[in-house]
């Protein structure tokens, strides 16, 4: 049985942590630092860092976040946002980043997915994946891109079949329809990315309960469980969620 892991998730904008729900409503969420150390401490087992405005402000992810952040946590992190080149890829992980996590640019240029696999290694390779329902689509769920704002007529589980051949290490799959709302993972998006690929799958978007986190590996095929609002608003602490998953028989890291 694989070991479950929990990934808070720091969305950044304007230095701050901040949250959404359905990738609008922003509202402050306090301060990148802080949070990390505290998630460390509490026992997560990964950190993901996404500046959720880069792509559409065009800019680049900022690099001074990377750094205070990296600086204060020993367990990986994965960051995203705003990085469309190979050179963006070597100046976060030069930052402190253990992973990079691409969207947009590997919609508009999937040779980059390869590229950077074979420069750095599948391991350092996540791919985002947003999709909002759309009936026209083989799999139900089509692609979307630049945070959230852009459909742009592919299929999101064809998509993610295609980031594993071409070098992908891990897919994180985000359903726009469950994104904040704190209702549950979008349960039969992530199985059909999880069913689709033979990668660690992370569950994002909608966890609210703990039955939430259980169902996203139960029914959703998940690895990774990624959750922000929940954790920056101490709903639930990452202790009681692992506690949680272990008494109803998954293997966790306590």
């Amino acid at each position: 049985m694989e070991t479950v892991k929990i990934m808070p998730c720091l969305d950044m904008k304007e230095g701050r942590v901040v949250k959404g729900i359905h990738f609008v409503d922003i509202k402050d969420a306090g301060d990148p630092v802080e949070h990390a150390a505290f998630y460390e401490k509490e026992g997560a087992d990964e950190l993901a860092m996404l500046d959720i405005a880069a792509t559409v402000e065009n800019r680049k992810t900022r690099l001074e976040w990377v750094r205070n952040v990296s600086s204060v946590i020993k367990i990986p992190l994965t960051v995203g946002g705003g990085i469309s080149t190979l050179e963006d890829m070597e100046l976060v992980l030069n930052a402190g980043a253990s992973k990079i996590s691409i969207n947009s640019a590997a919609v508009k240029n999937p040779d980059l997915v390869k590229q950077a696999s074979q420069k750095f290694g599948e391991d350092k390779i996540t791919i985002a994946i947003d999709a909002r329902r759309n009936k026209a689509m083989p799999s139900g769920f089509e692609l979307v891109v630049s945070g959230g704002t852009k459909p742009v007529g592919k299929d999101a589980v064809a998509w993610a079949k295609q980031c594993q051949e071409l070098g992908a290490g891990v897919i994180l799959p985000t359903s726009m329809d469950g994104d904040g709302t704190q209702a549950g993972y979008d349960l039969e998006f992530t199985k059909a990315i999880s069913g689709a690929v033979d990668l660690p799958v992370v569950a994002s978007g909608g966890a609210g309960k703990l039955e939430h986190f259980y169902d996203a590996v139960v029914k959703g095929g998940a690895q990774i469980l990624l959750a922000a609002s929940v954790f920056h608003y101490r709903t639930f602490r990452i202790r009681e969620v692992k506690e949680y998953l272990q008494t109803k028989g998954l293997k966790v890291n306590l």
